[in-house]
């Protein structure tokens, strides 16, 4: 009988410790890593391409078009260009109103991000190709910033900080500001130790040279930023690129963004297994700890509470009631809630839902390739 609770309790811990390890104990363990600093050079600064992609972003395209002029202003040879994946609203017409700031390209129809990416690749001159999304502004700085890491020969790719708009909005907008919050903290850690393990499409750039082939079905910010570092390359992060962007206040928006993310992610890890294999030790204990033991977070929180209940039974078996009884009231207030700490624990639990849904889905073959904003932004 005690072997049973004594196992019981081992899954528990177990359990607790893989949903912490990526939050806790890695960003403990980076910290205390040397750091691995970069090597300035001298010369010019590269030149850039911008890119973007956008579908039915008409309401923020002004204020893009404007973010962009002004960055255009400050930097006369930069490149800029966009991809329409067949938008039914205005946004075509509106970036192709600014044909002299702008070059569009537009798709068949809707083909995804990937795809979108992959044809202003092409078209880029710039030595740096620059990505970010269509709702992301950058400031004024980003660009200098940016270029200037290109200094040293060894860094292959730059990474930008993004930093998260409307913040109150909801219990489901400052869950999103807290964890992001934290995941810059971790790129920050990995860079100053050697390599950031992934970019996220906000903001983030790489030498034109290092661009790589894949199919329009991968994560593309996923891909594009590892080869860099399967190139032999560093791919480091600049806290002073700063982009900022508006945060999903809706939960049913982001449970949807993070399925897609998940699945994409998942089934972008297949298509990279090979090389990320033949990463350095370092980097692959990164890559296993911000990732994949995130991404199965749900498995470990489900595991560790059902592990949980069939202790409680056998220690206390009214207690244990009562305690699930607690919990599904708790998890009721937190859904009909809008702010405060139960519906902040709620956002958290569904987040880690929406990802292992992800994962499931990619693991049965399914993936997503196209996007649609999210409307409570």
């Amino acid at each position: 009988m005690r072997g049973i609770d004594l196992f019981l309790t081992l899954v528990v811990m177990l359990s607790l410790g893989a949903v912490l390890w990526p939050f806790l104990f890695y960003p403990l363990i980076l910290r205390m890593l040397t750091t691995r600093p970069e090597q300035p050079g001298q010369g010019q600064p590269p030149s850039a391409s911008l890119l973007f992609c956008a579908y039915n972003e008409a309401v923020a395209m002004p204020e893009k078009l404007a973010n962009l002029a002004m960055l255009k202003r400050r930097h006369p040879q930069l490149q800029i260009l966009a991809f329409d994946d067949g938008s039914s609203d205005d946004t075509a017409a509106l970036i192709a109103a600014q044909g002299d700031l702008v070059t569009l390209v537009q798709g068949p129809g809707r083909s995804g991000k990937a795809h979108g990416m992959k044809r202003l690749a092409v078209r880029a001159r710039g030595d740096v190709l620059i990505f970010t999304d269509a709702n992301v502004l950058l400031d004024a700085e980003a660009i200098d910033n940016l270029l200037a890491r290109y200094a040293d020969p060894q860094v292959g790719g730059v990474l930008g900080s993004l930093h998260y708009l409307g913040e109150g909005k909801s219990a489901t907008a400052s869950v999103g500001s807290l964890y992001w919050r934290i995941e810059e903290r971790l790129k920050d850690e990995e860079s100053r130790t050697g390599n950031v393990l992934g970019a996220d499409g906000s903001i983030f750039s790489i030498r034109r040279a290092l661009y790589p082939d894949f199919p329009d079905s991968v994560l593309d910010d996923l891909t594009v930023s590892m080869a860099v570092i399967f190139a032999g390359k560093r791919l480091v992060k600049a806290k002073d690129v700063i982009a900022r962007e508006r945060l999903v206040a809706a939960r049913g928006d982001e449970y949807r963004r993070k399925v897609r993310i998940a699945a994409r992610a998942w089934h972008t890890h297949g298509h990279l297994r090979p090389q990320l294999r033949r990463m350095s030790a370092i980097d692959r204990f990164k890559y296993a700890s911000r990732k994949i033991v995130r991404w199965f977070g749900g498995l470990f929180i489900l595991t560790g509470v059902m592990a949980a209940f069939a202790l409680a039974l056998r220690i206390a078996p009214l207690l244990a009631m009562v305690g699930v009884t607690l919990a599904l009231i708790l998890l009721a207030l937190g859904l009909r809630s809008k702010g405060g700490p139960v519906a902040a624990v709620v956002d958290i639990l569904i987040a880690y839902a929406a990802t292992l849904q992800g994962v499931f889905k990619a693991m049965s073959g399914r993936t997503v390739t196209v996007w649609n904003p999210a409307k409570s932004r």
